[in-house]
């Protein structure tokens, strides 16, 4: 396996590119120390009566590397290690989440065949044809409703957990299609077909002999879930339906700057590429993984 990873150099460099971006993530705080600026500090002074910022390209500078943001004050620099930080943090759990909740679907329909793979199945297409971002439209303020009332503040955390959740329950399909495709395949295998000859039961069976055997599929549905999440989430704090304030975020970040494109567009450049890298890394990343563990995919 390993040998088949090292024959695509895009996966080499791809997983550098995101290790190198978890790590930046991960270190937020550890950075927003070193660097001297915190995601809700201000820097009014740094700013002309007009709330832009002094200097060339939003204040681009030795201390604000990436300038700053009109009428806010904010740092920019740490406002993209932070929106990096929180993309991560909201596509990171909902994969896991997809992931698991695919794997068990697509293990037991390609497993038990019959009726009950026929039922999984067509509940897996329908939830293939349901577009992932409308269906987050429609349903977000409806949920906070029926726990807040609609004078009351949403705390931040609870958007999170209900991105994460929706994530979840729209995404995992993909994993589970390929799950099935391999159990099925596993199934007619001499080692399941001897266990089952032994007495075996069922579960044991699925656990012990063909489990072990789903790691490559899992692996290659799961790296091409994160970057579909991230994007999902950037677009629906772009449409205020996102992370909440005060937490830093891309998609919010890229919206607000769109009135300053032609005075700032510093402002827009710098977290739309931060974006951009971490889906194209990450996508790249998913892609290579999945040729890497199919035998019949090309170089």
């Amino acid at each position: 396996m390993s040998f088949r990873l090292r024959r695509f150099r895009s996966v080499l460099a791809a997983a550098a590119g995101a290790l190198l971006l978890t790590l930046i993530a991960s270190a937020a705080p550890l950075i927003s120390a070193v660097y001297g600026a915190g995601p809700q500090d201000t820097f009014a002074d740094d700013l002309d009566g007009y709330g832009m910022p002094y200097g060339i390209a939003g204040g681009v500078s030795t201390v604000h590397w990436f300038g700053l943001e009109p009428g806010l004050g904010r740092d920019l620099f740490i406002q993209v290690v932070y929106g990096l930080r929180t993309s991560l943090t909201v596509a990171g759990p909902a994969v896991l989440l997809a992931t698991a909740l695919g794997t068990v679907i697509g293990a037991l329909a390609g497993f038990l065949g019959g009726w009950i793979d026929a039922l999984l199945t067509w509940l897996t297409d329908v939830a293939i044809a349901l577009p992932m971002l409308l269906c987050a439209i429609a349903v977000i303020r409806p949920l906070e409703l029926a726990f807040y009332g609609p004078r009351d503040a949403v705390p931040g955390w609870f958007r999170v957990v209900m991105l994460i959740g929706l994530f979840a329950a729209l995404g995992w399909t993909g994993v589970a299609r390929l799950v099935r495709g391999q159990v099925r395949a596993l199934r007619e295998r001499e080692f399941v077909t001897a266990a089952v000859a032994l007495g075996a039961r069922p579960g044991r069976v699925l656990g012990r002999e063909v489990l072990p055997h789903l790691g490559p599929p899992i692996t290659a549905g799961a790296a091409l879930l994160l970057p579909t999440f991230t994007s999902a989430g950037a677009a629906l704090s772009f449409l205020g339906l996102g992370v909440l304030e005060p937490t830093p975020d891309l998609g919010r970040t890229i919206q607000r700057s769109l009135g300053y494109l032609q005075t700032d567009p510093a402002y827009v450049i710098f977290p739309g590429l931060a974006l951009v890298l971490l889906v194209f890394v990450f996508t790249v990343l998913g892609e290579s993984v999945r040729r890497a563990f199919d035998p019949g995919s090309g170089r």
